[in-house]
């Protein structure tokens, strides 16, 4: 990738997320005081059985026991997902979710906890106290997680197969689509990052690693199932995805890479001496990883948190006069359908970025002394 194409790709990621981060602060900033201003005019009682844009905000970037479909009046249609869990007095329990009748009641000893410490999720019930067990249980993320992976294999199955049975021949249609965004990866990514050498050893992690990222943020637009789960805007899964990156870096890191932590060249001495730089460096080797994590995870989940946020100021409004709600619905709508567009750029922008700075860190553990291989193009 050229030098002017790679500025100007940071420059547009840059005023993307800026532009992000105004509107969500103005629309929390609306929220927050269309709430206030309700409150004033309505009781305790009134307040609590009304619309609450909180909660369901947070039902729906958070997880569950069950895929919720939709709602028909007091009927729920929703996938029930297998609950298992190990509790320490009773042994393993393996039942299902609907069980629990959407969190409403007990079963074998355990419920959905409402309670702060574990709101929402699945405790025992010992002695009038909660406890929480070991839980291995199947949910909606575990499930798009399972199902993006599952997707994932068929799709690069199916297009091992066709290039195998069409050797010498172009590829058209999806497959021709997908060889863009494979070659990208490799020659702009990859081999732009660490050359040739390199690149063909990192490729099967960071290949992987960017179609998993950009299949879960597409999956997470669509509002059906088996979409709509917020798989990348789950913390513990950035986790998982910055720790591999830390744990490869760590064990590919060759002489010059820790020299340049613990003895740089070109430094003065007295800054050499521990604790000062040293101590950054060290510090430095966490922070790269953290920043992949919150990263992926804020900018995913702020997405989901900026539409659903409209499509509350339709019932915020609405709940005081039926004119102020179809006026705002026709802007939050718009807005709406303008976020839908935009995340679909950011879903490629997400992968693309933790995919390049992944490759960034290895490079820096892999680079040798003197070492200037240029990235070689088919």
């Amino acid at each position: 990738m050229k030098n002017s194409n790679f500025k100007e790709i940071v420059k547009r990621l840059y005023i993307m997320n800026l532009l992000k981060k105004i509107t969500l602060f103005t629309l929390l900033f609306v929220l927050t005081n269309s709430v206030f201003a309700s409150s004033m005019q309505e009781d305790t009682k009134t307040e609590k059985e009304g619309f609450e844009p909180g909660e369901l905000i947070m039902e729906h970037i958070g997880d569950a026991y069950e895929w919720h479909v939709a709602t028909f009046g007091d009927f729920h249609l929703s996938l029930p997902l297998p609950c298992i869990v190990y509790s320490e007095k009773t042994g393993l329990h393996v039942f299902s979710s609907s069980n629990l009748h959407h969190g409403t009641q007990e079963f074998e000893g355990f419920r959905i906890s409402q309670q702060e410490n574990y709101k929402g999720k699945l405790v025992e019930v010992v002695d009038g106290s909660e406890v929480r067990p070991w839980d291995f249980s199947i949910t909606k993320n575990v499930f798009a997680l399972l199902f993006s992976v599952c997707l994932i294999s068929f799709i690069f199955i199916k297009m091992k197969n066709y290039y195998a049975s069409n050797k010498g021949k172009a590829p058209h249609g999806f497959f021709n689509a997908l060889e863009m965004v494979v070659l990208f990866v490799r020659d702009d990514i990859a081999y732009a990052s660490l050359g040739k050498k390199h690149g063909d050893k990192f490729m099967p992690f960071l290949m992987t690693v960017f179609f998993f990222i950009f299949i879960n943020n597409l999956l997470g637009l669509i509002p059906i199932l088996p979409g709509g789960a917020n798989v990348t805007g789950n913390i513990a899964v950035t986790c998982v995805l910055a720790l591999f990156v830390f744990v490869i870096t760590t064990i590919n890191g060759k002489k010059e890479y820790w020299l340049d932590i613990f003895w740089p060249k070109g430094t003065p001495w007295w800054l050499k001496m521990p604790p000062i730089l040293p101590a950054v460096e060290i510090m430095g080797m966490f922070t790269k990883p953290i920043v992949l994590m919150v990263r992926l995870f804020a900018n995913i989940t702020a997405g989901h948190i900026i539409a659903l946020g409209f499509f509350s100021l339709i019932f915020l409004f609405g709940a005081k006069s039926a004119g102020a709600g179809y006026g705002v619905s026709t802007v939050s709508i718009l807005f709406t359908v303008f976020m839908s567009a935009l995340k679909l750029l950011v879903a490629f922008i997400q992968a693309y970025v933790f995919t390049l700075l992944s490759s960034i860190y290895f490079s820096m553990a892999v680079a040798e002394e003197h070492e200037a291989e240029l990235p070689e193009k088919n």
